[in-house]
């Protein structure tokens, strides 16, 4: 793993492949508090991302930033190769960047089937002709195929975000943004959802995680970027910031 990682930096510092994004320079405040102070960060294409760092430390306003749910005060997104910066969350979402929230927020009034079928529509259109066999396999690839009828109202905790992922698969994604889809699982639950997440990476889809559950962190990132309080502390595998003084002082040794 830390050689793969090693590779990619070098390759990517002489520029034989370009990123699949580019974050430049990135910050934004909420009045006087400064929730990000300059992020700079590039993301390879099929790269397995963890974001950590502590709560307030800036990990979901950068996702919020790169999905065009909040506009940055300063710098630019690059998403291979178009400046996604000032672009609304859906036409973000149309050219392959899928992210889940930490809370779910699925079509309460809706079937779990129909929760999946619209992701599906809205990017895909009229093309799609078997869109509910693609939801129903999107379903059963995360396991809730058997409540593909209920009404989303009923449906667990652990159940809602596996719906989340869904959702977001369902748009084909080429980068998805997963924020803390191991909240509330189980020690094989997460074990279960890091095989399911490095299937998807193996077939091409670039994944960042933010994420508390160190279990998820240290078993799938090939690299960890660290935020504290709105700024980059450090970047490295994971073997290399479970080391670092300063990460084990502000966030693992709490």
């Amino acid at each position: 793993m830390q050689l793969k990682s090693a590779l990619k930096r070098v390759i990517g510092e002489i520029g034989l492949v370009k990123p699949i994004l580019e974050i430049h320079n990135i910050a934004k405040n909420f009045g006087g508090l400064q929730a990000l102070k300059g992020i700079n960060l590039n993301v390879d294409k099929t790269e397995r991302l963890g974001l950590i760092g502590p709560n307030g430390s800036g990990k979901t306003t950068l996702i919020n930033v790169i999905s065009g749910v909040l506009r940055c005060d300063k710098g630019k997104v690059i998403f291979e190769g178009t400046d996604i910066t000032h672009l609304s969350p859906h036409k973000i979402t149309r050219l392959g960047v899928a992210r889940t929230f930490q809370i779910p927020k699925p079509f309460t009034s809706m079937r779990v089937l129909e929760n999946v079928t619209i992701p599906l529509l809205f990017v895909h259109g009229s093309s799609v002709h078997n869109y509910e066999d693609i939801a129903l396999s999107l379903l059963k690839l995360v396991g809730i195929e058997s409540k593909a009828y209920f009404p989303t109202s009923q449906l667990t905790q652990i159940e809602l975000r596996k719906l989340e992922l869904a959702r977001a698969l369902a748009t084909k994604p080429k980068l998805l943004l997963l924020d803390e889809v191991g909240a509330g699982l189980t020690a094989a639950e997460i074990d279960e959802l890091i095989t399911f997440l490095k299937k998807l990476n193996n077939e091409g889809l670039t994944i960042i995680m933010v994420e508390h559950v160190m279990r998820a962190i240290f078993q799938f990132c090939e690299r960890v970027v660290v935020l504290n309080f709105g700024e980059v502390i450090s970047d490295g595998t994971p073997k290399e910031i479970s080391s670092d003084p300063k990460v084990v002082s502000i966030y693992l040794g709490q």
